[in-house]
This record gives C-alpha cells, sequence and structure tokens, in this order.
C-alpha cells in the first residue's frame, strides 16, 4: 500500500494513501473529537466538531490554511494538518455552544451523565453552564411507545448516528430527519411512535447515540422491589455476553471476562439463586440439533434457522414472513431457562411458579420485548418477569455500593448454573451454530469428532458460509449478523441463488457481544477498536479452557432430560421449551 507523507501539528507522519486526516491523526497518537462521525456507518462530515486547518501542497509550496472536516477529508502527500491551533480550538467550541443552545441541559438526571460524549466535549472545551448563545428550543413529546426503549429528542443533538445504524447495520430505517431547519427533528415517519412501526427492539440505535436521546426502558426499580418482596423467590440469570461487557462499567479493559465478580455482586444485591443462561443454552442444543437433524432425515422445512435472537425473529415476522415456517420452534435460551425454572425446577423445589420472579440479565433491549410475547408461558404464567440489560445491572451494582472490582469471584448456583463452553460461545456470532455442530455432528456420527472447533463460522464478518461433511452428506450452513445481513442471505435464498440447510442469524452486528444492551463505547473508540472481537475473544477462551465443551455432555442437562423431559423434542419439551410465531408484516405489530 502506498504511504503518503505528512506533517501533524509540525510532526512528521506517514499515514496509507486513502486516509482521512482523522485516521492519519490518529496514527500519531491524537485524539480528534468527532460527534457525528461512526467509520463506515455515518460519515457525512455533518457536525463539524472534527475541524482542522490544512495546508495543500501546491507545486513546490503549500496552499493557504483552510478549515476541513478531519473525518471525511482525505491526506494528501506534502499536507501539513493543525489539529489544535486557536482557530480550531475556537471553531470547535463554538459549534460546541451553538448545539448546546438548543439542548436540554439537565444532565444530573441523565442516564448517560457519567458516559456522554457531548458532556464531555464541554468539559474539555471549557464551557460554563450558561453558553453564549440561547438557540430556539422545540418541546418535544418523550416516546414511549415501544417496550424496549424511550426516545427524548429535547437531548438529540441531530448527529443521524442512529438514523445511520438502522438503515445500514440493520437494514429497517424506521426512523429519520424530519422538518427541515430549527425544527428539524429524529422521528418516524408520519410522526408515529417507534411502537406503532416496525422496529425489531434490537437497541443498536441506543449503543451508539452520543447523548441520553435514546436510552433503554428502565427495570431496576422493578427488580429491587421483587428482591425486598419476602414472599417472592427471586432467581437471576445472565447471558453469555454480560460477562465479557459488564467490567467495561468499571474501567476494566474491554474484553475482560468478569464472571466471578458478576456472580458475587448478583449475591450482594440479595437474589435467593444466581443461575447461568448458558445453562439453557445448553438445553437449546439439545432442542434445536434435534429439531434440524429431525427436518434433515424427515423432509421438514430446510434451511432451518436458529431463534435465539428475538430481535431477528422480530425482523423476520415484518420483512420475511413467509419464512417464519423455516424458524426453529425452540425458545430462546432466556425464554427456555425461565420456563425450566417454573416448571422443573418449581417442583423440585416445591415451589408455586406464580411465587418465583425470574431476572434475566442480557446484552439485549429486544428481550424487555420478548417477554411479553404469546406463548410465552409453559407454566401459566410469564417464563421470565423482568428483563434488564447490562447497563442497568451495572447501575444496580453501583447503586448498592458494591466495590465490583474488589469482589472475589465467585461460582454460580447448582443445577441450573451447570454450562459447557458451547453454551459460552452463544455470546458470539457464530457461537450457536459451532455449538449445534459439535452435537448433530456427534449424533449423526454417533461417534467422538476429532475435533470441536468449527473456526470457518468464527468471526466478525457479515455473512460467513460453510459446508461439512457429516456421515457421508454434505451439510451446508451459513451464518449472518446484523439484519441487514439477514436480508442478503436470506433473499439469495429466496431467489434460488442460495442453499443451505441450517441458518443462524443474530440481530445485532457481532452478535450479542455488541448488543444493544451493553456498555457504551464512545465513537473514539468504536472508530478505530473492534468491539465485538475483543469481547468474543473472551467468550472463545472460555470455552477453549472448558472442561466439557459440548452442550450434549451437561451432566445438569443430562439429569433434566432424565428426571423430566424423557429426550429431545419430546411432547413435554415441546409444550416447554418451544413456541410459535406470528406473520407480522410491516404494518402489523
Amino acid at each position: 500500500m502506498e504511504n503518503l507523507n505528512i506533517k501533524i501539528n509540525g510532526m512528521a507522519v506517514t499515514a496509507p494513501k486513502g486516509s482521512t486526516v482523522l485516521e492519519a491523526a490518529k496514527l500519531a497518537n491524537i485524539d480528534i473529537p468527532t460527534l457525528c462521525y461512526l467509520k463506515d456507518i455515518n460519515e457525512i462530515g455533518a457536525c463539524r466538531i472534527c475541524v482542522v486547518e490544512v495546508q495543500e501542497k501546491r507545486g513546490d509550496a503549500l496552499g493557504p490554511k483552510r478549515i476541513v472536516a478531519s473525518c471525511v477529508y482525505p491526506v494528501t502527500e506534502g499536507m501539513e494538518i493543525f489539529t489544535n491551533s486557536p482557530k480550531v480550538l475556537e471553531s470547535r467550541k463554538t459549534t460546541l455552544e451553538l448545539i448546546l443552545s438548543t439542548h436540554e441541559r439537565k444532565c444530573l438526571s441523565c442516564v448517560r451523565a457519567d458516559n456522554c460524549e457531548l458532556q464531555k466535549m464541554a468539559h474539555d472545551f471549557g464551557i460554563e453552564d450558561e453558553v453564549r448563545f440561547e438557540g430556539v428550543k422545540e418541546e418535544y413529546e418523550i416516546d414511549a411507545t415501544a417496550a424496549h426503549m424511550i426516545r427524548d429528542n429535547n437531548k438529540c443533538v441531530l448527529c443521524r448516528r442512529c438514523v445511520a445504524v438502522c438503515e445500514k447495520n440493520q437494514g429497517v430505517g424506521v426512523i429519520g430527519a424530519n422538518e427541515r431547519g430549527f425544527k428539524t427533528n429524529i422521528s418516524c415517519a408520519f410522526e408515529d411512535g417507534l411502537g406503532e412501526t416496525s422496529c425489531i427492539s434490537c437497541g443498536q440505535c441506543i449503543a451508539v447515540c452520543p447523548v441520553g436521546a435514546i436510552t433503554e426502558k428502565d427495570n431496576t426499580a422493578d427488580v429491587f422491589k421483587a428482591i425486598a418482596d419476602e414472599t417472592k423467590h427471586v432467581v437471576v440469570q445472565t447471558a453469555p455476553a454480560v460477562r465479557a461487557a459488564l467490567g467495561e462499567s468499571f474501567g476494566m479493559p474491554i474484553g475482560t471476562n468478569v464472571e466471578g465478580k458478576m456472580v458475587a455482586a448478583l449475591r450482594r444485591l440479595g437474589f435467593d439463586k444466581v443461575f447461568d443462561t448458558d445453562f439453557a443454552a445448553d438445553l437449546t442444543i439439545m432442542e434445536e440439533a434435534t429439531e434440524f437433524l429431525g427436518r434433515v432425515k424427515n423432509g421438514g422445512k430446510l434451511p432451518m434457522i436458529t431463534s435465539c435472537s428475538p430481535g431477528w425473529i422480530k425482523y423476520c415476522e415484518h420483512y420475511f414472513p413467509d419464512m417464519t415456517e423455516n424458524l426453529s420452534t425452540c425458545k430462546s435460551p432466556m425464554q427456555m431457562f425461565g420456563a425450566v425454572t417454573k416448571t422443573y425446577y418449581a417442583e423440585k423445589m416445591g415451589i408455586d411458579p406464580k411465587d418465583i420472579v425470574v431476572v434475566a440479565v442480557m446484552p439485549c433491549t429486544a428481550k424487555k420485548f420478548e417477554i411479553g410475547r404469546d406463548d410465552q408461558a409453559a407454566a401459566g404464567v410469564p417464563d421470565v418477569d423482568i428483563s434488564i440489560t447490562t447497563r442497568e445491572l451495572a447501575r444496580m451494582i453501583k447503586r448498592a455500593g458494591l466495590d465490583f472490582t474488589a469482589l472475589p469471584d465467585e461460582k454460580f448456583d447448582e443445577p441450573l448454573g451447570i454450562s459447557t463452553g458451547a453454551a459460552v460461545i452463544f455470546g458470539a456470532t457464530g457461537g450457536v451454530m459451532e455449538a449445534a455442530l459439535r452435537t448433530a455432528v456427534e449424533t449423526l456420527t454417533g461417534k467422538a469428532a476429532d475435533s470441536v472447533d468449527f473456526k470457518e463460522v468464527r468471526g466478525v464478518e457479515g455473512i460467513k458460509e460453510a459446508t461439512y461433511n457429516v456421515a457421508g452428506m454434505d451439510v451446508k450452513v451459513a451464518v449472518a449478523s446484523g439484519t441487514a445481513n439477514a436480508k442478503e442471505l436470506l433473499t439469495k435464498v429466496q431467489n434460488g441463488e442460495a442453499d443451505y440447510h441450517f441458518i443462524e442469524i443474530m440481530g445485532c452486528p457481532g452478535g450479542c457481544v455488541n448488543g444493544g444492551g451493553q456498555p457504551q463505547q464512545p465513537a473514539s473508540v468504536r472508530n478505530f477498536q473492534d468491539i465485538r472481537e475483543l469481547r468474543a475473544k473472551a467468550l472463545y477462551d472460555q470455552d477453549a479452557a472448558s472442561a466439557v465443551r459440548k452442550s450434549h455432555e451437561n451432566p445438569a442437562i443430562k439429569a433434566l432430560y432424565d428426571e423430566y423431559f424423557g429426550e429431545p423434542n419430546s411432547h413435554k419439551a415441546h409444550e416447554v421449551l418451544h413456541t410459535s410465531y406470528v406473520k407480522r408484516g410491516l404494518y402489523n405489530n
């Protein structure tokens, strides 16, 4: 690759041809602030926070200094760049003050108070509470129509990150810029509430919002209330991806596995039992792999598509309703866990299911929608009562005054806390497929596999394909993450351009590790580090270190079938662990 020689603040720097000024500055360990920019997603140069001064070579001399947006402006040979000149600093500060002049500055009560990109910039630029300008402030009603989130346009800075991620990453595009000038706002078509659209509740817009304009609905008060109710037996389950990200809320490096400290924190919050959704991930594999083999042998609907991601399920119901019959009928691991807790566990413990409260800690905002779906009440009461995000758990820990980093490492309670390496990789794209293959291959061949690593389906690529010869049969599989990639993949299937037996789809790019409920990372991190890879590595490392790496070898799962279900896909298993879907289309929510 050709390199260009430039100067940044008088220092010689070499940058690859095609780099932007922003990227070149990063190579020189200089962070230029941005507000609207997200690499490969929202490269529009609109907010003007990232401006710098540049001089470009004109023959043998340098041209005049010009102010440009560093996020979209390419470097050229011999260019000189000034990132902190008085003119640049004054321009950025003025732009920030203009943004703040129309912003609802209720920082003390904002959920993003300690993690707001706008607040940090205002502090860095020495902006006082009273800005120099007082702009026109439109008053917007808060939109709480969706099951999972709240939109407050009074805090919106019109960066359009949410619009870009909804359209480009997710292929949904239910929000966009309405009106013009001072009246410009990010809303749905015809000013409908988000809950009245075909939003899939993925929460990717929340993950990239730099301020508190889009947040998940906070259910932490409901959890504290349940824990304080002595008539209730309150159990908590935690998804695989939570342990790979929770530590970020306490200053720990991205990709730190904090499983032991998380368990200790949950115990100290007062839960009666601290269990692991990974147990139900192993159970999901038993049901889903058996269902897949049954479809292959008996001429069932193929390709079979996984059903673990509620954002993906809702997307399928809205945008590919004719393919809902391809979906595995298995409930998601979260819902399976709740169903088992209120049936098998309730019977063993002698507790009325009505007196059990199941709290789920998830990396996913769509889980808040999922718990209210029909056909998710195996014991006659909701399988899961409350779903909170990784961020909400972090708030609970802080509110309780727990010193998270100083907590000891503790283990999950048994038996619903016993799991395998196959279960923990559910949190990364390709993980469900790999876990299913580990069990399906050994079931078909009747012998232990030489290797349990199916690395072809790993990685953060949007679409992955592989073919495995199993017992003389070529099994064609595909993996997609992010519903825009799902759309591309399924369109090929519909058009006869692709042929698979089994497809895994996760609603969020990179899988659950990058879920809409995970700790928010600023653009300065997202643009230069792949948080999906860092978090996924924590899960794959745990899998590699696990003594048992196949779901069908989980002793607690074996006992569950021996004592309760009989065998995978039995009549009783279908009653408790399986569900149904709705052909929603675009106008049926």
